[in-house]
């Protein structure tokens, strides 16, 4: 039977039954991709905080608990429980980042379960310690597009304002990450992308550029150069975040200031020393740097990426230099692209190669130009499903049937945010 989902979210699947009334194959599979987070990976707690499993791995990674929730800031408008799970999620995502800001993944409780047992400071709360850019930033963007998606601001409690001090720190610690940083990170018996080099210190970057180093990837894959761009572009816009919430926050003007001044700082290093020019197209973002002149002209699936620069809200510093950089990963030049007799899209060192991602789909659709271009990748999600009605990690693109990761809720909400896209419906900024 059927299960009755909150008058919010069936009005929102009802418009989309419309829209695509002669296709009821996008509608059945939105309609299984929207409510299978709520009804699968969601669960409130005693003390009214929310946490959310990443689907087939019993942990919360910051960074996919907020891709998973962010679809449903849009009924969240009108509907007081999903507005109120979302303040909880909010608020469980800061008491982590105040136990540990270098850690990308948590229990439910201080349990003391992990991936692996690895060679970092770690504790009962922490499922894994890599420590990802992009980890402190998805929380500062939940809180942001919260407030301007529900007026609401009790999220920014005195939790909230110790979380972005001790993301200002990190990010100004990294910033020296030679000098200063005392993050290690050691996995024994791993592969190369599981662990740092430089027993454990990871890539060299030059210090002083402007750019904070990052360990790994949104991938959880370490970086080969520690200045990952498509992070540090996050990085901007949600330090920017924080400048705008602290001017309505009391006690947090000294946060604004330093926020502010630190996103013009990363800002200067990215169009110093995160470009680079490729014969034939022009000047362009490279994925990562070293700040010494090295530079990794790619693109990942994972969001933050060079093609999700739009999605996520930074500015580059011309039209031309984003238009040239998405001619670039949207080619053969980029070593992770691929086309094939089903699809052709971006995927990630992280899986076999030739096989592309829903989530660099998806982001491919919300940052195309027109109508006609988000239908065709819509299109393409829904005949590349495996069968299962569900998005997946990874899939070969001559042989969709063979996929990573039966449940991967965090590709299942990205497909969600396309079709709200396409249907009229976006998360207001």
């Amino acid at each position: 039977m059927k299960k009755i989902q909150p008058e919010s979210i069936e009005k929102i699947l009802e418009n989309v039954n419309e829209v695509f009334r002669d296709e009821p194959r996008v509608a059945e599979v939105f309609e299984r991709c929207y409510t299978n987070t709520l009804d699968t990976t969601v669960k409130r707690a005693d003390d009214g905080s929310t946490y959310v499993i990443t689907g087939d791995i019993p942990a919360m990674w910051l960074r996919d608990s907020v891709a998973q929730i962010r679809p449903y800031l849009i009924p969240a408008r009108e509907d007081p429980e999903i507005a109120d799970l979302i303040a909880g999620l909010i608020r469980r995502q800061f008491f982590y980042i105040n136990i540990d800001p270098y850690a990308n993944a948590f229990n439910e409780g201080p349990n003391g379960n992990c991936w692996e047992k690895d060679e970092t400071d770690m504790g009962p709360w922490i499922w894994e310690r890599k420590y990802e850019i992009d980890s402190l930033c998805y929380p500062v963007q939940l809180a942001y597009l919260f407030w301007k998606n529900t007026g609401r601001t009790d999220q920014f409690d005195q939790e909230f304002i110790k979380g972005a001090e001790r993301i200002l720190e990190v990010f100004e610690t990294e910033m020296d990450h030679e000098g200063k940083s005392p993050y290690r990170f050691i996995r024994r018996n791993s592969f190369y992308t599981d662990t740092l080099s430089r027993d454990g210190m990871g890539a060299l970057v030059k210090p002083g550029v402007g750019l904070i180093w990052s360990g790994f990837r949104p991938s959880d894959d370490a970086c080969t150069y520690g200045y990952l761009i498509p992070s540090n572009m996050f990085a901007v816009v949600i330090l920017e975040y924080l400048h705008e919430i602290a001017g309505i926050v009391p006690g947090m003007e000294a946060v604004g200031e330093k926020a502010l001044a630190m996103a013009s700082t990363v800002r200067r290093g990215i169009e110093e020393y995160g470009v680079t020019k490729v014969e034939g197209i022009g000047t362009v973002y490279a994925y990562e740097a070293d700040g010494y002149g090295q530079f990794n002209l790619m693109d990942d699936a994972n969001v933050p990426s060079l093609l999700s620069m739009g999605y996520l809200g930074y500015r580059p510093s011309s039209p031309e230099r984003e238009a040239q950089t998405r001619e670039l990963i949207l080619s053969e030049r980029n070593p992770y692209y691929y086309s094939g007799s089903c699809a052709a899209g971006i995927g990630s060192p992280h899986t076999p190669v030739r096989y592309i991602w829903h989530i660099s789909m998806a982001i491919e659709g919300l940052t195309a130009d027109t109508m006609e271009e988000k239908y065709e990748i819509i299109q393409r999600m829904i005949s590349t499903d495996g069968g299962k009605g569900l998005m997946h990690e990874g899939f070969h693109v001559d042989h969709p049937e063979n996929y990573t990761r039966e449940w991967f809720s965090w590709a299942n909400a990205m497909f969600c945010e396309l079709v709200l896209q396409y249907c009229g419906y976006e998360v207001l900024k």
